[in-house]
């Protein structure tokens, strides 16, 4: 995506009932010893979207929970179905403490008083109320979703990569860091 020469932009969508659940939390409980490993590959995944030197537009047409919901913030943009579905930072009630670098995207990427109330209450928004508190950038029917978030994304494709690179580099050092981190980003006891 990043050599990619011309006007572009990254919308990502998915199918069905959800747009991403997150971890996959049976595998992890399979394999305990691999825990570490698989949050750092996630953090990497999460700080590739935050820097990703084009525009990003998540199409969520469904759920977008836990980890499935911090790659959501991670991009530039998130339009949402208005209808149904759900944004949810569950982790304080499937008793999950977030590491340092997730912590830091969502409080890079909400309002104090959102970051607060999604982190420490595991509130489900729907649409209009992830609308209202700035969670996503604008809401649509669910056969529309797509079409808001590549009208979204269509003006800035012609967006210098390597500036907008930069500027995102420099937008979020402290969430980049964090998430980078890999002595600081393994799971706690909870």
């Amino acid at each position: 995506m990043e050599s990619t020469e011309g006007p572009r932009a990254l919308v990502t969508t998915a199918g069905g009932k959800f747009w991403s659940n997150g971890l996959d939390l049976d595998w992890i409980g399979q394999h305990p010893d691999q825990l570490n490993e698989h949050v750092a590959e996630v953090h990497d995944l999460l700080a590739r979207m935050l820097a990703l030197p084009v525009p990003t537009v998540a199409a969520l047409q469904g759920h977008a929970f836990a980890a499935g919901a911090m790659l959501a913030l991670a991009h530039d943009f998130r339009v949402m179905r208005g209808d149904r579905g759900f944004f949810c930072l569950p982790e304080v009630d499937i008793h999950i403490p977030f590491t340092p670098g997730m912590s830091a995207l969502i409080q890079a990427k909400l309002s104090p008083k959102a970051a607060h109330e999604a982190m420490t209450t595991g509130r489900r928004y729907p649409g209009p109320a992830a609308l209202q508190a700035h969670i996503v950038d604008a809401t649509a029917d669910a056969d529309k979703v797509l079409d808001v978030a590549l009208e979204l994304a269509g003006p800035l494709t012609g967006k210098p990569p390597a500036t907008l690179g930069v500027i995102k580099q420099r937008m979020y050092p402290a969430a980049l860091d964090a998430l980078r981190d890999r002595t600081a980003n393994a799971f706690g006891p909870a």
